[in-house]
């Protein structure tokens, strides 16, 4: 059989442009050269039967929250999300650790002095978690909605990054080592680059 497009690579983004293109009348021809499909997102069990582990990535939000996927009937085949108590920690040499809660309200109280800053610095971004994600993960060459907003999301990382990912740059009001240790400059770095869904 002739195929209009041929995908290579049958991951999270391969597969979501194969369905895209066969939902528009195309004969598309799926390759992979893994045993499996899925890409980043696979689970296998790596050490001990009945224990799961993701080979890749380990957080889905932006999977959870693509305006595409979320128009599929994917629990129609299969798919559970699986929504970790505790989606991120971040331990310090002490032995001791800062977590990033599901709740805003209960991230803001485990980090104790530094949680205003944590509220102040991404607050706006989970009240709005829906219109933000619309502009985020929709197609990149238009004009998004919402600008500002996407802005705001985006800028505290950029600076964030500023001196080399150093805590003396421009990340460094945000908060030095803490609950008073590395609470509000580590967590939003993370979260940053890994876009964790949060709820207010």
């Amino acid at each position: 059989m002739s195929a209009d497009a041929i995908v290579i690579g049958a991951g999270p983004n391969g597969l979501a442009a194969a369905v895209h293109l066969a939902g528009s009348g195309r004969a598309v021809s799926v390759l992979e050269a893994a045993d499996e499909i899925g890409g980043g997102c696979r689970t296998e069990e790596l050490t001990l039967p009945g224990f799961l582990h993701d080979i890749c990535s380990a957080v889905h939000p932006t999977g959870i929250g693509s305006p595409f996927f979320s128009a599929l009937p994917l629990s129609e085949h299969g798919l559970t999300w699986i929504h970790p108590e505790i989606p991120l920690a971040h331990p310090f040499d002490d032995g001791s650790a800062v977590a990033l809660q599901r709740s805003l309200a209960d991230t803001v109280a485990e980090l104790g002095r530094d949680g205003r800053t944590w509220r102040r610095l991404v607050g706006r971004s989970v009240a709005r978690w829906e219109e933000l994600t619309a502009d985020a993960l929709g197609p990149l060459l238009r004009i998004p909605r919402h600008p500002f907003l996407l802005a705001g999301f985006g800028l505290p990382g950029l600076l964030l990054r500023g001196g080399g990912g150093s805590r003396s740059g421009p990340a460094a009001p945000c908060g030095s080592r803490g609950r008073g240790r590395g609470g509000t400059a580590t967590l939003a770095e993370a979260a940053v680059q890994v876009h964790v869904t949060l709820e207010a």
